[in-house]
């Protein structure tokens, strides 16, 4: 049989290269316009002290426990529930539902309003899994955006100032406005009543975002004698509470005491939103898990709230992951896990509080003649530190401690083995 060889016209090889040499111009200049963006505030100071060779350099500035020698913490409670994933032949890897795995949604939606809740026991409250507190702030916001008839049209959050950093980033992505109003004075004490006048003051029916505890980043919170009374202005003007509780059982290690006001305004059939994390209370920071709370008046409003988030999670992320649920279950619905874990934050809480003790002693010591106290009144994972950013600065680049613009520390990042390194630097700096 005759070979027979294929010959390609040479004009159709010199036509292949032009083209491609089109599309790869082409290619090369697509994004041309898209110019570099700024570092976040908070990963990119922890990339800055990653590459600092300081032997003394300390970072306060990410919001993440740490033990007594500097070191990532991972809860016994945790470590065992996962065994007891690891072993159960019954678990898999399959997909969550769209809105997660339905025993978390059950064990989290108690955990927040607790057991005696009337509203959950007549079944008004439609609890998504979420991914993590952020995931479940932008699904509310994407749901008030959607649903909700805002005063005015005004499309608009109201928010502490100051508030955590990234809460002014997912209201504007989710297509909505932000306001502030007053919350903390020049002394680091809560400004109550600027707070009420600003909440009065507002169009009635109003969003307003709050911290259900461990305020980020001052570490003050209400009284609660003054969530009562805050309370009784939403009830007033109509507002709509949306609490972003972040931290509840690790900032006082007392998970009811925490919740406080979540129930409190529930009970009052406030219908509050309320975004839960479990990245700081388990130490799950990298798996992600939360869920998103949205209480009703009847079980029919209920489902179709449910349904509607569904609706927005399915070309979001279409379901979440599964892993840091099915531990936060099994810690929550297991009696002697939850003892165990009940202890570990009891723990986590307690060194955090000590370290504000022991700073504000530390500096006392060293001859500061400044106010500390409000350092050890603060409560939870950071303090407010009064300090300018131009001190802050000083601090960074002479001192290697790095630490937020706005002076916020995150005191689970300090330890017996630098706390006085650290109070001689702020010493030093505000002599």
């Amino acid at each position: 049989m005759q070979k027979v060889t294929r010959v390609i016209p040479s004009f159709c090889q010199y036509s292949r290269v032009a083209m491609l040499r089109t599309y790869t111009q082409c290619s090369s200049s697509k994004w041309e316009s898209v110019q570099e963006g700024p570092p976040d505030a908070i990963f990119g100071l922890t990339e800055k002290f990653k590459r600092d060779p300081s032997p003394n350099k300390m970072n306060l500035g990410v919001g993440a426990y740490r033990d007594d020698h500097g070191k990532p913490f991972i809860l016994d409670c945790v470590r065992k529930a996962e065994k007891l994933i690891a072993s159960d032949p019954t678990v898999n890897k399959e997909y969550a539902t769209i809105a997660g795995i339905p025993a978390f949604c059950e064990a989290t939606r108690e955990l927040a309003f607790g057991t005696d809740c009337d509203a959950l026991k007549d079944g008004r409250i439609a609890t998504v899994q979420s991914i993590s507190g952020t995931g479940a702030l932008r699904l509310a916001f994407e749901f008030l955006a959607t649903f909700y008839a805002f005063p005015n049209n005004n499309k608009t959050i109201f928010i502490s100032n100051p508030t955590w950093g990234n809460h002014k980033k997912i209201i504007e992505s989710s297509g909505l406005n932000f306001s502030s109003f007053r919350y903390i004075t020049p002394q680091n004490t809560l400004d109550f009543d600027g707070m009420m006048e600003d909440l009065k003051a507002m169009d009635n029916g109003s969003v307003v975002l709050l911290h259900a505890c461990a305020h980020n980043p001052t570490g003050v919170d209400p009284t609660h004698e003054q969530w009562e009374a805050i309370a009784e202005v939403f009830a007033e003007k109509g507002h709509v509470p949306f609490f972003d509780m972040a931290y509840q059982g690790f900032a006082s290690g007392d998970c009811a005491y925490d919740a406080y006001a979540v129930r409190y305004f529930t009970k009052r059939d406030l219908f509050p939103l309320v975004a839960q994390s479990y990245s700081k209370n388990l130490g799950l920071y990298g798996e992600r898990c939360g869920a998103l709370n949205v209480v009703t008046s009847s079980p029919e409003q209920t489902a179709a709230v449910f349904s509607q988030l569904k609706i927005i999670i399915r070309p979001m992320y279409s379901n979440p992951p599964i892993h840091g649920a099915l531990i936060a279950t099994r810690i929550l619905n297991d009696a002697d896990l939850s003892k165990t874990w009940c202890e570990e934050i009891g723990i986590m809480s307690s060194r955090i509080r000590d370290m504000r003790m022991t700073l504000v002693k530390l500096l006392e010591e060293k001859g500061s003649t400044h106010d500390w106290s409000h350092i050890t009144r603060q409560i939870g994972m950071f303090c407010f530190s009064g300090l300018t950013k131009e001190q802050v600065d000083i601090l960074i680049n002479d001192y290697h401690i790095y630490l937020t613009q706005d002076g916020r520390i995150s005191m689970a990042g300090v330890s017996s083995d630098n706390v006085d390194y650290l109070a001689t630097a702020i010493h030093e700096i505000t002599k």
